[in-house]
């Protein structure tokens, strides 16, 4: 019995390098590492093997594209030379969620793992209370509260 990823795999590459596309995001975040891959994501291969990678600014782009060389080395060693990019291309763009809201439609715990408490909660919507824009004080108190759940005690 065959997996069905390899299955998928064989008959991607009938679409050219396009198809290639599976291939190089399994194989990005190990090739990039972790902090380019939070602000990086390949988006598609163009049909001359470009490989256009969506990032989280215009400044992501301008310093990955500087390092275009040695990523692409990095990559052509991580994936089959038949699926291996020939040039790269960076450019501000949607990136994937790095972490999916929970399943009761709440927000994401913060990096650490911590979640403030009620307590937490209320001193940062007091610390954001002067803030007129609704949406920017909520960000705000969200962030002062998961800032509060950090500190040692």
């Amino acid at each position: 019995m065959r997996r069905i990823g390899e299955e998928l795999g064989r008959e991607l590459t009938r679409l050219g390098p396009q198809g290639a596309i599976g291939d190089v995001v399994a194989a990005w975040p190990d090739a990039v590492g972790d902090g380019i891959a939070r602000n990086a994501w390949p988006a598609r291969i163009a049909r001359d093997r470009t490989l256009h990678v969506a990032t989280a600014s215009s400044a992501w782009a301008f310093e990955l594209q500087q390092l275009a060389p040695s990523i692409l080395d990095r990559l052509r060693a991580a994936v089959s030379e038949r699926v291996a990019p020939t040039a790269l291309r960076f450019a501000p763009g949607p990136l994937p969620a790095s972490a999916s809201p929970s399943a009761s439609g709440g927000s994401p715990s913060p990096p650490g793992g911590l979640d403030p408490t009620l307590e937490e909660k209320e001193l940062g919507a007091h610390i954001a209370s002067a803030i007129a824009d609704e949406e920017l004080r909520a960000l705000v108190a969200r962030a002062a509260a998961a800032s509060l759940a950090r500190r040692p005690a």
